[in-house]
């Protein structure tokens, strides 16, 4: 492969010829299929092989719209070797918005199963369609010929990631390849990933975790067992237990889904080496649990964004009882910062705003100069959460600027809230938001999803006893289920647009 070629195909491209028959990929759907570096390696370069046959020049847009599946990775590894840039959108997605995301991104090509009756919804509804290609019978129909490679700069695009804003304007995270490399090199550097590890990933693969654990795999060697979903969390279990991977990441949903439906002990999960956890904080009495579930396995809390590629922060496994409720330190090449409104630099344990710097940070947003100012200035992100730094220089984070609840004179980050309120046993997940309020502006209400009967006042009077009185919640409501985003983030938004019920007692 040419030396200027993307450092992560080149690396897979040379495990592919010195271990061809590695399995780099299996499925729990589609009859338990089953993909070895050299198979996948063909139909790479032969997907790449269509899409330039069909037109693609370098920089242009692919657009992926596909769920958990081997085809994706195929996808995401064709489009940069044919000199692409890959815009993998949320399969779970709506026919508008596939429809805007597409046009924002000037997509030339369209990756997606056939049959997609939303994504042909969409495509009817543009002047300039891009051109489709499909995905049929759990495969591309592929051409022979093998494909010299395209030669991207470490600086180049590699990638725009769509996340999820709170407004309906597409927000388009643009990284570069060399992004992806400092950050996945970073990453295996901690986990200490070697070409025996395995894991099984529930994460999609259009969220930059799941991308990120796409990488680190399979540009080290190692196995990624996909699994389509988190619907049936025994399912899960039992592959993790049947291929006996030594991995497996999720959100905190994800692992608290698992511990309260699921008994793990009827597994023989002593395969696991390693637990990471990201995509939002994960309460102390929820970590205490998974530990104490995996005993075996090293937990890595984590903490990233996006708009850094997709890691920040880790905490050594070794110092989580010392550090319970921190994220940790940098990754190897990026350095965090806290500060004050006046951007003075907070001092310890000063809560402040968070900064990042290193060069997994993102080249900016697509399209979108004016946003990409706002939160990168002199080489820093504006990550817009809240935290301190602590006299080690580990990271403790303190919640989003915009989830800050604002009542009377007081002002409440959530993650405090809901801490509290994991220390009870019978909670399976909480999220807390501000509602609106005549009087205070507004009022603190928790929507509680418990794993066992509680009530609402056990869970109020809990909260009397750990909380100032302004931060208990006026209201408690109980629920089976949060609202999430596809990456298992709770959307509270959507649950501060719930009337608030009769205050519980």
């Amino acid at each position: 492969m040419d030396a200027g070629a993307s450092v992560l195909l080149r690396r897979i491209a040379q495990i592919t010829d010195a271990e061809p028959s590695r399995e780099a990929l299996a499925s729990s759907a589609a009859g338990g299929r089953r993909v070895t570096y050299r198979e996948l390696w063909t139909a790479v370069e032969q997907l790449a092989v269509r899409l330039r046959e069909r037109g693609l020049e370098p920089g242009d847009r692919v657009a992926l719209i596909l769920g958990n599946q081997i085809e994706a990775a195929f996808a995401w590894y064709a489009t940069w070797l044919a000199g692409g840039v890959v815009v993998p959108l949320n399969a779970q997605a709506r026919a508008p918005d596939f429809a805007r995301w597409l046009a924002h991104a000037e997509a030339r090509f369209v990756v997606f199963e056939a049959g997609n009756a939303d994504v042909l919804a969409a495509l009817a509804t543009m002047p300039s369609p891009p051109a489709r290609v499909l995905v049929e019978n759990a495969g591309f129909t592929l051409p022979e010929e093998r494909l010299p490679s395209a030669s991207p700069s470490p600086e180049g695009l590699a990638v725009v990631l769509y996340t999820s804003g709170t407004t309906g304007h597409p927000k388009g995270v643009m990284l570069s390849h060399e992004n992806l490399t400092t950050n996945v090199d970073g990453i295996v550097r901690y986990l200490a990933l070697t070409p025996a590890d395995s894991t099984v990933t529930v994460l999609p693969f259009y969220y930059s975790y799941g991308a990120s654990v796409l990488h680190t795999h399979l540009t080290t060697g190692a196995r990624l067992v996909i699994e389509p979903n988190l619907v049936f969390p025994h399912v899960v279990v039992e592959t993790i237990a049947k291929e006996k991977v030594s991995g497996f990441s999720g959100v905190p949903s994800t692992f608290a889904l698992m511990l309260s439906r699921v008994k793990l002990e009827k597994y023989d999960l002593g395969s696991l080496r390693y637990l990471t956890q990201a995509g939002g904080g994960m309460p102390p009495a929820l970590t205490q649990r998974v530990r104490a579930a995996f005993p075996d396995a090293r937990l890595f809390v984590m903490y990233g964004q996006t708009e850094a590629t997709a890691r920040l922060t880790y905490l050594p496994p070794e110092r989580l009882d010392e550090k319970l409720g921190g994220v940790g330190i940098p990754v190897p090449g990026v350095t965090i910062e806290v500060r004050r409104e006046d951007g003075s630099r907070a001092g310890v344990r000063e809560t402040g705003h968070v900064h990042a710097r290193g060069k997994s940070i993102m080249l900016g947003f697509w399209k979108d100069p004016e946003q990409t100012a706002r939160v990168l200035r002199d080489g820093w992100l504006d990550t817009g959460d809240m935290g301190f730094l602590d006299a080690d220089g580990f990271l403790f984070l303190a919640g989003r600027r915009s989830d800050m609840i604002k009542t009377g004179a007081h002002r409440i980050h959530p993650a405090e809230l809901e801490e509290v309120i994991h220390e009870l046993e019978g909670i399976a997940e909480v999220a807390v938001v501000g509602v609106e309020d005549e009087v205070l502006g507004q009022a603190i209400k928790a929507f509680v999803v418990p794993k066992t009967s509680i009530e609402p006042h056990v869970i109020k009077a809990h909260c009397q006893k750990r909380l100032a009185v302004y931060k208990i919640p006026k209201f408690i409501e109980l629920v089976t289920s949060l609202p999430k985003t596809a990456s298992g983030k709770v959307q509270r938004a959507v649950l501060a647009k719930k009337n608030a019920p009769e205050e519980s007692s």
